[in-house]
């Protein structure tokens, strides 16, 4: 270990053995941020880097998405997206594949990043039904019993 790494451990030790702060964990945030072009996105990129705790920020104009990586409140990276003055939002979307109706009308999104449908909590548009799983096995090339016309 070097110096620095020393310090930097015997810092967290004795700052841990302060009661009442609980140490925030790593994670990764990501914001929907309607950005127009590359000036729009520099303001954003060093509005979320000037926030404590960030490790890495990473700003897509082509999906209108900012992520930022760090021992950071999902809040606070809102609220600053937000100051920038630009529309923000938490990322609205999940991967396609997650979904078990992705065209349903509530997860359908035409401005969704390709790959990607709207999240929803509904359990009735995320899970399969009783019936259309039985119709979805039927033809399965994994049932031993499924249709023999295919």
């Amino acid at each position: 270990m070097g110096v620095a790494a020393t310090l930097e451990y015997f810092s967290d030790l004795l700052s841990s053995s302060k009661k009442g702060k609980k140490k925030k964990q790593l994670q990764t945030v990501s914001v929907k941020v309607r950005m127009d072009c590359e000036g729009c996105q520099l303001k954003v990129k060093n509005a979320l880097s000037s926030l404590k705790g960030v490790k890495s920020v990473d700003v897509d104009l082509k999906q209108q998405k900012a992520t930022v990586t760090g021992f950071v409140d999902p809040k606070k990276v809102l609220k600053k997206a937000q100051s920038t003055g630009k529309k923000a939002e938490p990322w609205p979307y999940v991967p396609y594949n997650l979904i078990a109706h992705p065209y349903a009308a509530q997860v359908y999104d035409k401005k969704a990043p390709p790959g990607y449908v709207r999240g929803t909590e509904d359990t009735a548009i995320a899970t399969l039904s009783t019936v259309e799983e039985q119709y979805s096995t039927m033809f399965s090339d994994e049932n031993p019993t499924a249709c023999s016309i295919m």
